[in-house]
């Protein structure tokens, strides 16, 4: 019987082929590198040298895309030939990352990276283990990508550059720990710094001129190959009534679309990303560390960078990849490796804080319910029904954002808020706490099932 949904075919099996022929001539000259810098170590009590064993893995990645070249024009033996046990433990890998796939495990990893990545970041800038998760991560692509579920989605055209941007993000993430550890350990050391040995100043023409011809003419040759390599992800002409499911923004707003899922659309889509420009033009004149400008560091500029680093990975990129790749039919999660199942629905029984607090058992004593009014009474007890409805709600506002900001003046941010002054101080701390609104709101969501701190739907006013 034909499987309508093949996880091997022989496109893609030839496809993998030219993507480890690719990984066999990089490795072959990284090979030739680790001869000329890298030394050797012992393995039971033998000299090896490092260069040796990457050439022995540049064979095998030889020898693997030879096996999909000749096996290419038989995909049902070509996947016979995997031994059964090996078919289990990528099962059971597939298994595990999928149950993963929810908001708080998803979460979790993502704040445990970040966290993994500033405390290792002086193992992670060697050259040697950069290019070792390189090589990891291009491993986990070609063995995912023959699962069809996951082919499906990362495979798709407009999903393609998505997958492109998280190399290319880590990639300079790793290039500024780089410069940065390396400037620290200068300072330290007395010795000048990186920007300063390497200032070698050129002219604009024709040095920069000529640098900018050969990037205008590389990337248009990049972008004509990607377009005819790659179909546009067109779609039929827009319909009412038959909308896609699910019906995505682009992939530069999904983090705005993943956050509507926690926040109101009036601070989701408006508040929000204006606050986000806003606190970026701020930040000249909030800052007052003098050190760190115009130069790599991260001793010296270890809160801001921290805070932005935060602000971009886990609460930005990754609500990107999030979106992308995580979210299916109907806005639920799936997993990478999980079939796209429209009938899958997951009830959401969230509730406002408002509600929490009146039906608790003292408060419903005390308050005999919660407040409510005669739709005809007229303006005044309505509004008075409202506020007592939503006090609990309004006063957890006041002091997130207002006591909040002075507790963190008189202990962790008493030198910020002594050389900022009252204004700057106050403007930086409610900045930094609308940014931690995001994980605060999410985190409530998935623990408490809270849907709204104040919610006003007579004003189509909610927080």
């Amino acid at each position: 019987m034909l499987d309508p949904h093949p996880n091997l075919t022989e496109s893609v099996i030839s496809g993998l082929g030219w993507l480890y022929l690719i990984m066999f001539g990089m490795n072959l000259a990284w090979t030739f590198r680790t001869f000329k810098d890298d030394g050797h170590f012992k393995l039971f009590g033998f000299e090896v040298t490092y260069s040796s064993m990457w050439g022995l893995y540049s064979v095998l990645l030889l020898c693997v895309s030879l096996a999909h070249f000749s096996g290419a024009s038989n995909p049902d033996g070509f996947g016979a030939n995997i031994p059964f046990w090996m078919v289990d433990i990528l099962h059971a890998g597939q298994w595990f990352i999928n149950a993963l796939a929810n908001p708080v495990s998803y979460f979790s990893l993502s704040i445990a990276l970040f966290a993994a990545v500033v405390i290792l970041r002086k193992w992670l800038v060697r050259t040697t283990v950069a290019w070792t998760l390189l090589n990891v991560s291009l491993l986990f692509m070609a063995i995912s990508i023959v699962d069809y579920d996951f082919r499906r989605i990362v495979g798709k055209p407009d999903n393609v550059p998505i997958v492109a941007m998280l190399f290319i993000v880590a990639f300079f993430t790793w290039l500024y720990f780089r410069r940065a550890i390396d400037n620290d350990e200068r300072i330290e050391q007395g010795k000048p710094l990186f920007e300063q040995e390497k200032n070698d100043k050129v002219l604009v023409w024709p040095d920069l001129v000529y640098t900018e011809l050969i990037c205008m003419v590389v990337v248009t040759a990049i972008l004509v190959l990607w377009g005819v390599a790659l179909q546009a992800p067109l779609e039929e002409p827009a319909n009412a009534a038959a909308t896609p499911n699910p019906s995505k923004a682009p992939w530069y707003f999904l983090g705005l679309q993943e956050m509507l899922v926690y926040f109101d659309p009036w601070l989701a889509g408006v508040v929000l990303p204006s606050l986000i420009l806003v606190g970026l033009m701020a930040i000249p004149y909030i800052d007052f560390n003098k050190r760190g400008n115009g130069y790599y560091s991260f001793k010296e500029r270890q809160f801001s960078v921290l805070t932005f680093m935060f602000g971009f990975l886990p609460l930005w990129v990754a609500m990107i990849v999030l979106g992308t790749f995580l979210r299916g039919p109907n806005w639920n999660f799936f997993g990478i490796y999980e079939f796209w199942d429209v009938h899958k629905l997951e009830v959401a029984n969230n509730v406002n804080l408002s509600e929490k607090f009146y039906l608790l058992w003292w408060t419903k004593v005390f308050f005999n319910g919660m407040p409510s009014y005669d739709p005809k009474g007229g303006a005044g007890p309505m509004l008075i029904a409202i506020l007592l409805r939503e006090l609990p709600g309004f006063l957890c506002i006041v002091f997130y954002l207002g006591v909040l900001p002075m507790l963190g003046a008189m202990t962790i941010f008493r030198t910020f808020y002594l050389r900022m002054g009252f204004i700057r101080y106050m403007v930086f701390a409610n900045l930094l706490l609308m940014m931690a609104s995001l994980p605060i709101k999410m985190v409530l969501r998935w623990t408490m099932d809270l849907k709204y701190i104040v919610s006003i739907p007579e004003f189509f006013f909610n927080i």
